[in-house]
C-alpha cells in the first residue's frame, strides 16, 4: 500500500540528510587537504579545491532526488528494488572513499584506481534505476559526468606527480 504524503516528505528529507552527511564528511576532508591540492602541479582546466565541496554537494543533491523518486516508484509498487538501493549505497561509500584517498591520504594513484570503481558503480546505479524509473536514473547523469571529469583530473595530477 502506498505511503502517505507525510511519509514521502520524510523519505525525501532522509535521502537528502543521508547524502548531506556523506557530502559533509567529504567537505571536511577536502577542506583539510585543500592546501596540499593547491600546491599540486595541475592542468589549466583543473577546478580550484574550494569548488570541490560545493560541486559535489550539488551532484549529491541530484542523486538524493533520483533515489527518492525511485523509492517513491517502489513505494507505489509496494516493493523495494534491492539491487538499485544496494548499488546506490555502494556508490555513496565509494565517493567518500575517493575523497579520503585523494584529499585525506593524498594518494592520487590509489584514488585513481578507486574512482574507476566509483564510475562503474554509478553506471550500475543508473542501469538499475532505469529499469523502474527512467527519470530517477537521469538524476544520476550529472554524477557520472562529474566523476568522469574528476577521474581525468585525478589522472593528470597523478601523471604529473608520480609520487605514489
Amino acid at each position: 500500500m502506498p505511503s502517505s504524503a507525510a511519509t514521502r516528505a520524510l523519505g525525501l528529507a532522509a535521502s537528502l540528510g543521508g547524502i548531506g552527511t556523506t557530502a559533509g564528511a567529504g567537505a571536511i576532508v577536502i577542506g583539510r587537504g585543500n592546501d596540499w591540492y593547491r600546491r599540486l602541479d595541475k592542468p589549466r582546466w583543473a577546478i580550484p579545491g574550494v569548488a570541490f565541496a560545493p560541486a559535489w554537494s550539488l551532484i549529491a543533491s541530484a542523486q538524493a532526488i533520483g533515489a527518492w523518486l525511485a523509492w517513491r516508484a517502489d513505494d507505489e509498487r509496494d516493493s523495494l528494488d534491492v539491487p538499485a538501493v544496494s548499488s546506490y549505497a555502494a556508490q555513496l561509500w565509494l565517493s567518500l572513499a575517493w575523497t579520503l584517498l585523494f584529499f585525506g591520504l593524498k594518494r592520487p594513484a590509489y584514488a585513481l584506481v578507486e574512482i574507476s570503481a566509483l564510475w562503474l558503480a554509478i553506471v550500475l546505479t543508473i542501469r538499475e534505476y532505469a529499469r523502474r524509473h527512467r527519470f530517477a536514473a537521469a538524476w544520476f547523469l550529472p554524477s557520472l559526468a562529474g566523476v568522469a571529469y574528476v577521474a581525468a583530473l585525478n589522472t593528470a595530477i597523478w601523471r604529473r606527480s608520480r609520487r605514489d
